[in-house]
């Protein structure tokens, strides 16, 4: 059987697992819109938003449906420290594209201390980096640019909190090889304008609102950013 062009078509809710909507996430207005309508996946969707608006509740529920570890790594991964995570996976369908890998792997840089140590107490077939001894965006970067190889899906939460400007754009080169590749699906979220730029990529606005598809240069994200380079000093005058 032929591979489809993305591992992940769709996401739904469980008919047989509905989630109450008057229970946390699902009173969150985008937990709300995907559990209602759906969501339907490209090669890439960037989820972009304020703190609290859901996106990291949505990519971390989608990560650990496909069976990815909620603090990161793959389908086998078994690292936990602390549970924090929703149950929302538990209330979601997955629709796959036929014939296509179940592989992936998830990546979310508020977990990564621990699951360093989790890597280096649980060590492969290969030698790793001894990952506790470079620095944490060299650490984080390389661990991406290792696992994420070939088809599958690949998946991010806020991958800039670990990066410079220059590791984001390694990490952006990256993902647009993997994507140019065909196989690959990347979902992420980001607080950064850089990272939402991912060529090809669905942007989703997160908020009140719900859900709301946005083009690049109109994402309030972009827009402050530029109106604070262009002038700062009339945002630090209110502080």
């Amino acid at each position: 059987m032929a591979f489809e062009s993305t591992p992940l078509r769709r996401i739904e809710e469980d008919p047989q697992h509905p989630r109450a909507r008057n229970t946390w996430p699902a009173t969150l207005p985008p937990v709300a819109q995907l559990l209602d309508d759906g969501l339907d996946l490209g090669p890439a969707t960037v989820f972009v938003g304020e703190n609290g608006a859901g996106k990291s509740t949505l990519v971390e529920a989608i990560a650990q449906a496909w069976g990815l570890s909620p603090e990161g790594g793959s389908t086998g991964a078994r690292n936990s420290t602390r549970v924090s995570e929703s149950s929302l996976h538990d209330h979601l369908r997955l629709v796959r594209s036929a014939g296509t890998t179940r592989r992936g792997y998830f990546l979310r840089a508020e977990t990564m201390h621990g699951f360093f140590t989790y890597l280096e107490e649980n060590p492969g077939s290969r030698p790793e980096p001894r990952f506790h001894e470079i620095s944490h965006g060299e650490s984080f970067l390389e661990l991406a640019v290792d696992r994420f190889r070939g088809r599958g899906l690949w998946v991010l939460d806020e991958p800039e909190s670990a990066l410079s400007f220059s590791g984001c754009l390694a990490l952006l080169g990256h993902l647009k090889a993997l994507l140019a590749g065909g196989g690959s699906q990347v979902i992420l979220s980001t607080h950064s304008p850089l990272l939402a730029a991912l060529p090809g990529a669905r942007i989703l606005e997160v908020g009140e609102w719900g859900l709301r598809e946005r083009a690049w240069r109109d994402l309030d994200l972009v827009t402050n950013w530029a109106s604070f380079l262009d002038a700062p000093e009339r945002y630090l005058r209110h502080l």
